[in-house]
C-alpha cells in the first residue's frame, strides 16, 4: 500500500465506501490482496443479504483513462452473463459484478480527484500465491479456457484499449534501451547477467508481435494478468469459480494469457523468491495448466495457435524480466518496491525461470503436441 494511504482519514474511505452503498451500514474497511497496481480494501456491511464488496482505487498513473476501464468492464461482464444464461456451465461460475453509486454512477471521485469503484465480493472463495498441487494446475488452466471462451465471441473492437503497448514486448525493449542509453548502470554480477541476458534476446522479442503482423495469429480478447492469485476458488470444492482483476481487459493475443499464466504458475519459488536456485519451471504444473486450459480453449483455438505457445510461454516470462530490469534502471517508477534492488532481485527470478523454459523446450512442446 502507498505511504499517502497509511496516513489517509479512514473517515474518507468510509464515506467511499458509503457513496456505493444501497442497503446496511458500512461497518469496516481494511486493506485486501496483493496487488502491485491499485490500492485495494474489503468493505464489511451489516446486511443480511450482500455482506461485503470490493472497493479500489485505480492506479490512474498506469491507467490514464479510467473511464474506459469502468466501460469495458460493463462490456464485457454483460456479455459473459448473456452467454451464460444461454449456455449454463455445469459447474458455478462468477463474474465481479460492477456497483454503482447512489447517484448511478460506475465510479466516484474523492476531494484529491482520487478515481474510486466498488466491485462485488466473490463469496466463498479464495486464491493462492503459488500452485499448490497439479489439480489446482488443472483448474487454473480451465478458468482461464473458460474465461477466453466466454469472450472468444464478443468482437475486439467493441472494447477499448485501456493500456496501449501492454505486453508488446518489442516496445518494452525499444523502452528498455532508451532507459539503458541514459542511465550508467552500477557494475555488478547481477547486472552483468541481466545485461547480457537481454542483449541475448534481441530477436525473439518480436517473436508473437511478428506472427499477429503477418495474420498468423488473430486479435482476439485477452485477461492481460492471468496470474495464480487472480483465479477464485471455492472453498468447499477447491474448484475455480471465478478470474478476477479485468482492468487489463483488451483486444490482444490470447497468447499473452497462455504465457503469463504459465509463467506465474509454473513457477513453485514464486516470484519474490530470493532462492535463484530455486526457480524452475515445472513441466508436469505446465502439463496440467495447459490440460485444463486446452480442454476448453480447444473450441476456437486454431493450428497456429499451438505453433506459438511454447514461444507465448518463453517470451512473456522473458518480457516481465526486461519489465523489472528497465524499471530497476530507471529508479523503480512502475513497480511498487520494497527496497531499491527490488526490481532487480525479480528480473533475476524471471531470467532464471526463462532459462529453465528454454533447457526443456524439447519437452514442452512435447506437451503440446500430445494434448492437442
Amino acid at each position: 500500500m502507498t505511504d499517502d494511504l497509511k496516513t489517509q482519514d479512514i473517515d474518507n474511505l468510509l464515506n467511499i465506501a458509503n457513496q456505493f452503498t444501497f442497503q446496511g451500514k458500512v461497518t469496516s474497511v481494511k486493506a485486501f490482496g496483493s496487488g502491485n497496481i491499485n490500492d485495494t480494501f474489503l468493505v464489511t456491511l451489516d446486511s443480511p443479504d450482500e455482506k461485503y464488496f470490493v472497493l479500489q482505487r485505480i492506479n490512474t498513473q498506469v491507467f490514464r483513462q479510467p473511464e474506459l476501464i469502468m466501460q469495458n468492464m460493463c462490456t464485457f461482464t454483460e456479455h459473459v452473463r448473456n452467454r451464460l444464461q444461454l449456455h449454463p456451465l455445469n459447474r458455478r461460475w462468477e463474474v465481479p459484478c460492477v456497483l454503482l453509486t447512489k447517484d448511478n454512477q460506475d465510479y466516484c471521485r474523492d476531494s484529491d480527484g482520487s478515481f474510486w469503484r466498488a466491485i462485488s465480493f466473490i463469496a466463498d472463495s479464495q486464491s493462492f500465491d503459488t500452485m499448490q498441487n497439479i489439480e489446482q494446475a488443472k483448474e487454473i488452466g480451465y478458468a482461464l479456457g473458460v474465461f477466453h471462451n466466454l469472450i472468444s465471441d464478443l468482437p475486439p473492437q467493441r472494447l477499448a484499449d485501456t493500456l496501449e503497448g501492454f505486453h508488446i514486448t518489442p516496445l518494452y525493449l525499444q523502452h528498455y534501451n532508451q532507459v539503458l542509453a541514459k542511465t550508467s548502470p552500477c557494475q555488478s554480477p547481477e547486472v552483468n547477467y541481466c545485461l547480457q541476458f537481454v542483449s541475448d534476446r534481441q530477436t525473439f522479442a518480436h517473436i508473437l508481435e511478428n506472427a499477429k503482423a503477418t495474420g498468423k495469429l488473430p486479435l482476439r480478447l485477452m485477461h492481460g494478468d492471468p496470474k495464480i492469485n487472480n483465479v477464485m476458488f471455492d472453498t468447499t470444492t477447491q474448484q475455480a469459480v471465478s478470474i478476477i482483476d479485468l482492468d487489463t481487459v483488451k483486444p490482444g493475443l490470447v497468447h499473452y494469457d497462455i504465457g503469463d499464466c504459465l509463467r506465474s504458475g509454473c513457477n513453485p519459488a514464486g516470484e519474490e523468491t530470493e532462492e535463484l536456485q530455486a526457480v524452475c519451471f515445472d513441466t508436469e504444473l505446465c502439463q496440467g495448466i495447459l490440460q485444463g486450459y486446452l480442454s476448453v480453449a480447444k473450441e476456437f483455438l486454431t493450428e497456429n495457435d499451438y505453433t506459438y505457445i511454447y514461444d507465448a510461454i518463453r517470451l512473456i516470462a522473458f518480457e516481465l524480466g526486461l519489465r523489472f530490469f528497465a524499471d530497476y534502471l530507471a529508479g523503480n517508477v512502475y513497480f511498487k518496491v520494497k527496497y531499491p534492488e527490488h526490481n532487480l532481485a525479480r528480473a533475476l527470478v524471471q531470467f532464471k525461470l526463462t532459462e529453465s523454459i528454454e533447457f526443456q523446450e524439447a519437452n514442452i512442446r512435447k506437451i503440446i503436441q500430445d494434448l492437442k
